[in-house]
């Protein structure tokens, strides 16, 4: 099952399978609801008229959208390159407790076909692509999305304390096209892909697999519900997969590619 959010003449209108849901129906709404519960929920409302184009970022405006950072031995290796204190990136990819940070609010995330933006105070921007969970108020999983976690490394890496400004402005968080439906088990081994195209040129590809993590999902997932709720369930990064090299930096107009399992997303740098 796949649910995709799109721009009408009446507002945010989501769709299932391609074909539009009731207008009134909101995802606050499923994720208020046991995972056993989505499917048949879903399945006992009535299919609309085929859904068109534009998308939305598959997001409420009030989610909260969360981010894991060095789960990948690749994320771990560039953090310690780019910082001048590597040793606490060294220690948070072994310690018990992973490294949680807040990255945006539904407003300010931009979806599939958007611009996304770099900041002009940096000079070192990456893409960073991430599968990122879906969660209810349950904390528990129940689908997935593409995500790219833009962030500028030189500002992080002068100083770890500056991550939030890195990591947290407008236009520097990208989820899409839709949400695949579904348990952890169903995303365990899948590829990610990147791919940024300068003009007509590859300027980076890359690929790798969900299985190279090295926290399951549900450690992540339980860590952030500790001391968190989310009435209206939240979004969760699951960390850096792929690293431009270092020399690397993003441009206006560069094309970022990104793809988790069957899932898409597509942003142009903004000008």
């Amino acid at each position: 099952m796949y649910l995709s959010r799109h721009r009408t003449d009446g507002g945010a209108r989501w769709a299932l399978d391609g074909r539009y849901l009731p207008s009134e129906f909101v995802l606050d709404r499923l994720l208020e609801l046991p995972a056993a519960d989505v499917r048949n929920f879903l399945e006992g409302l009535p299919p609309g008229e085929a859904a068109e184009d534009p998308l939305l970022p598959p997001v409420e405006p009030e989610q909260e959208v969360w981010a894991s950072g060095v789960t990948y031995r690749i994320s771990r290796e560039a953090r310690m390159f780019e910082s001048k204190e590597a040793e606490i990136y060294a220690k948070v990819y072994d310690a018990e407790r992973p490294e949680l940070f807040f990255k945006a609010v539904g407003w300010r995330v931009v979806g599939h076909g958007e611009p996304v933006r770099v900041r002009k105070d940096s000079h070192w921007n990456v893409p960073e692509p991430e599968l990122v969970l879906v969660v209810n108020s349950r904390m528990e999983i129940v689908g997935y999305t593409a995500g790219n976690d833009v962030s500028s490394r030189d500002i992080e890496g002068e100083n770890s304390l500056y991550l939030p400004q890195a990591k947290i402005y407008d236009g520097g968080c990208s989820l899409g096209p839709g949400i695949a439906l579904g348990g952890p088990d169903s995303m365990r081994d899948l590829p990610i892909t990147m791919r940024v195209l300068r003009g007509s040129e590859t300027a980076f590809e890359g690929e790798i697999r969900t299985s190279e993590m090295k926290r399951p999902f549900e450690e992540l997932v339980e860590y952030l519900g500790k001391e968190l709720s989310f009435p209206a369930g939240a979004f969760l990064m699951t960390g850096t997969s792929l690293v431009p090299p270092d020399d690397f930096n993003l441009s206006p107009g560069d094309r970022v590619d990104i793809s988790v399992g069957e899932l898409t997303l597509e942003n142009e740098v903004a000008q």
